[in-house]
């Protein structure tokens, strides 16, 4: 049985990924956690107890080996292999995401778009062509789908996730503001805006009250 790995340390994963990866380009062999604590603003404390739960990594007065550790991490997250997604809303936050093009280069292959206007059927976002919704799960099951990404209004997030989970989908990165109620097989991670913003808009007066008591 896999060791239970905290959300804490997960959510940090792909960070570690990003910067390691930034340093491999720049052609870094080695680095210590006290270098990558003064890059990511994580103590290097903190960095060493995350690998350790995968087995450290590291090496006592050397550091970590760059293009190993980078290699790990993809494994880890699982985007050493591609991932097939689907986007499910063709509007404006659907079309930017179908484009985007650091997904196939994480290994995220967008293989399909859908939307239930018939004015957008048959246009295409790169190599991608927006189809009807009817046309979703039979495309689903026959493309292997992993991953669908909801962008479409919460009175249809839940019926379509629904359906994608009868399709067999593995994940959902729902964008919907409604948290949808998915069986313990299926992956849900939610981007709700709004909430975003209103965190940033606490941090912002949190931010105004500290300073101006000074």
């Amino acid at each position: 049985m896999d060791k239970e790995i905290s959300q804490a340390v997960i959510s940090r994963l792909p960070r570690y990924f990003r910067y390691l990866g930034e340093l491999k380009a720049n052609g870094k062999e080695r680095v210590s956690s006290q270098e990558l604590s003064a890059i990511m603003h994580v103590t290097a404390s903190q960095i060493r107890q995350d690998f350790n739960n995968f087995g450290g990594f590291g090496q006592q007065g050397y550091g970590y080996n760059v293009s190993y550790l980078y290699g790990e991490i993809s494994r880890i997250l699982g985007i050493d292999r591609q991932h097939q997604l689907i986007i499910v809303g063709a509007g404006n936050l659907g079309r930017a995401l179908a484009g985007y093009a650091n997904f196939s280069s994480r290994g995220f292959v967008v293989r399909g778009a859908f939307d239930s206007d018939p004015k957008l059927w048959g246009w295409k976002i790169g190599e991608v062509e927006i189809r009807p919704v009817s046309e979703m799960e039979e495309f689903v099951r026959n493309n292997n789908i992993d991953i669908a990404v909801l962008t479409i209004p919460k009175d249809q997030a839940v019926t379509a996730a629904n359906k994608l989970i009868d399709c067999g989908i593995k994940a959902i990165l729902n964008f919907a503001h409604v948290d949808l109620d998915v069986p313990e097989n299926v992956q849900v991670e939610n981007v709700h805006l709004s909430d975003s913003l209103m965190k940033l808009s606490y941090n912002i007066g949190r931010y105004e009250r500290t300073h101006n008591k000074k």
